[in-house]
């Protein structure tokens, strides 16, 4: 047996399991179950708890330790499971002593006689004020490293738990991020991905208030040799001026911006307490366009959010060809205890199920269309594992042949799949 760290929701729990992997096996605990859970919809948490039992269930004599956000805002609920030894917060998880007290305990296999509250380390996650411990990630034949520059949100989104999860806003000091990029580009990797529950608040509550513009010019004149740095989901409405201008003229800048946009009916966006309105998102990417031509988008978009009717669905739908997103992910609304939006007037869940496949429909449309728009046409692919690769805009490339990891290569493709290009 060995250490299973299995991982749910967003990239920046992919690089917190990747730190948890790190320092439990520091502390000893190489026969071990950890599941950093999701709680940004109901299903995210409903496979964690599947997830606790396949776990538990594959291997009896293994201890199961839940953790990530789920865990962080229903511990109670985590720890009433017979299959989970411990139940710890976000910020239990990434502290080493954490792992190393489970590696002394002798009580760690936690059967269903065991008292849930003897199961639950959790502190409050709004006490949490400084983002002081680094947090790192890349993996094994990959060639793309993450940073955790930010941390937590101090909006209140009517459909999200997440700033329950992960608390308030709080970011990394500059040098010490730049000096994480650092690190991991001496360790090989190409491309550095900035990742953040609210990456674009960066710096905010750092004495001299540094803008992520900021820090992507520090970065990239700190490390010439970097070939490519990614920023992971923005929020448009917070992008700075010294951000925009690295877009313009910086080429390792890559690209590519993934937008939290969520709806496009300004009704529903205000009813989602969101900051911004539909023309805000559609002159955003018009404007991020003329600074830099060869531009891709991405979103985030929910269907079926409550008293959505279908004249403001259709105005999400088209949002995907006005705004030219060729990246969507749709999720379906779903109620989240204790947020505003759960008790507003609910949509019938066909209805909601209806409207997330007709967005991803138009979704698989537009990413086809960006593909066909790139057949033939010459490409910057960083190759990564299983003989694919990505392209500067985040368009995948599946190599007919073997292709060794972390190269840097120019391919024109003449064929696509629904995903990817196919590079002979």
């Amino acid at each position: 047996m060995a250490l299973e760290v299995v991982t749910f929701g967003c990239r920046l729990n992919i690089v917190e399991s990747e730190a948890i992997r790190e320092r439990a096996l520091a502390a000893g605990l190489d026969d071990l179950a950890v599941v950093n859970s999701c709680a940004v919809t109901s299903e995210a948490t409903r496979q964690a708890r599947q997830a606790i039992r396949r776990l538990k269930r594959e291997q009896p004599s293994r201890p199961v330790v839940v953790t990530g956000c789920a865990a962080q805002i229903e511990p109670a609920r985590f720890a009433a499971m017979p299959e989970t030894a411990r139940v710890l917060g976000n910020a239990e998880k990434m502290k080493p002593g954490t792992w190393a007290a489970l590696a002394r305990s002798n009580s760690l296999l936690g059967d269903a006689e065991a008292a849930a509250d003897a199961k639950i380390a959790v502190s409050d996650i709004m006490a949490q004020t400084i983002l002081s411990d680094a947090r790192t990630g890349r993996f094994a034949a990959h060639t793309r490293g993450f940073v955790q520059v930010q941390n937590g949100c101090d909006h209140r989104c009517t459909f999200c738990v997440i700033p329950f999860g992960r608390g308030n806003s709080r970011s990394l000091a500059l040098t010490e991020a730049v000096a994480q990029c650092r690190r991991l580009s001496e360790a090989g990797a190409r491309e550095i991905v900035l990742t953040g529950v609210d990456l674009t608040s960066y710096g905010r509550d750092l004495r001299d208030a540094p803008t992520l513009g900021r820090l992507v010019r520090a970065i990239l004149r700190a490390l010439p040799e970097l070939p490519r740095l990614r920023l992971s989901s923005i929020d448009a409405v917070e992008v700075d001026d010294e951000l925009c201008e690295a877009i313009a003229i910086e080429p390792r800048l890559m690209p590519h911006l993934h937008l939290s946009l969520q709806s496009g009916d300004d009704l529903i966006l205000k009813r989602m307490k969101r900051r911004h309105g539909r023309e805000d998102a559609v002159r955003f990417c018009a404007e991020m366009r003329s600074l830099r031509p060869d531009i891709v988008f991405g979103a985030d978009l929910i269907a079926g959010f409550p008293t959505e009717d279908e004249a403001m669905f259709s105005r999400s739908l088209s949002l995907v060809e006005e705004c030219g997103l060729s990246f969507v992910h749709v999720f379906p609304y779903s109620p989240r205890p204790g947020t505003p939006a759960a008790r507003m007037p609910q949509l019938p869940g066909g209805i909601v199920s209806e409207r997330a496949g007709r967005l991803r429909e138009a979704a698989r449309d537009a990413h086809r269309r960006h593909l066909d728009a790139r057949l033939g046409r010459p490409l910057s692919v960083l190759t990564e594992r299983g003989n694919t690769g990505r392209a500067e805009d985040f368009t995948l490339v599946r190599f007919q042949h073997d292709v060794a990891p972390g190269e840097i290569v120019a391919v024109a493709a003449e064929a696509a799949d629904e995903k990817a290009l196919i590079a002979a």
